[in-house]
């Protein structure tokens, strides 16, 4: 994916245990290094401390119960609500992902939130939003009218035949 073009990855895991989550965000890390490709890692603050990683998304609860934040330059939540971007803004973030914004086959059954939501979040906080859930060609234009500072893309880049070509067709329907 760091060849594709994309500037962040948010590496989210959950279903590895701290100690192989480690190993693989080493290994990301190490692969994103070499293409100038930010890193953000998820829910295990230890191990991007041992990584020297500054940057770390937090679900919103663990976010709350959060010791150790000083140590992050970069601290990130997901919030599905204005009452969580409340929450996340008084807790520190310096962004947070709003979503999930269009229905989504990682939501199956749980319809997106529109653009009405995103708007409403963006309107309501001061730092960076990024759209997530359902994003596409066909409406990441209406994302970034609406507010968002960028998009977060899973099943449309795992699922493409051509990673670059999809960041690529997806950059020319905005400015990022």
């Amino acid at each position: 994916m760091c060849e594709a073009g994309v500037s962040r990855i948010i590496l989210r895991e959950k279903d590895l245990t701290e100690s192989e989550y480690e190993a693989l965000a080493e290994r990301v890390l190490e692969a994103a290094g070499e293409y100038g490709t930010l890193v953000t890692l998820h829910t295990f603050e230890s191990a991007a401390k041992k990584l020297d990683c500054r940057s770390i998304h937090m679900p919103l609860p663990k976010l709350m119960s959060m010791k150790d934040r000083e140590f992050f330059n970069e601290l990130g939540a997901s919030v599905h609500s204005i009452h969580d971007s409340k929450i996340a803004e008084k807790e520190g973030c310096t962004y947070m992902t709003a979503g999930h914004i269009f229905d989504t086959d990682c939501k199956k059954g749980l319809p997106g939130r529109g653009l009405d939501f995103l708007n409403e979040v963006c309107c309501c906080t001061d730092i960076p939003v990024y759209a997530i859930g359902g994003i596409s060609s066909g409406n990441i234009a209406d994302v970034i009218k609406n507010g968002a500072r960028g998009v977060c893309i899973m099943s449309g880049l795992m699922e493409c035949d051509d990673p670059k070509q999809y960041i690529k067709n997806l950059k020319s329907k905005i400015k990022l």
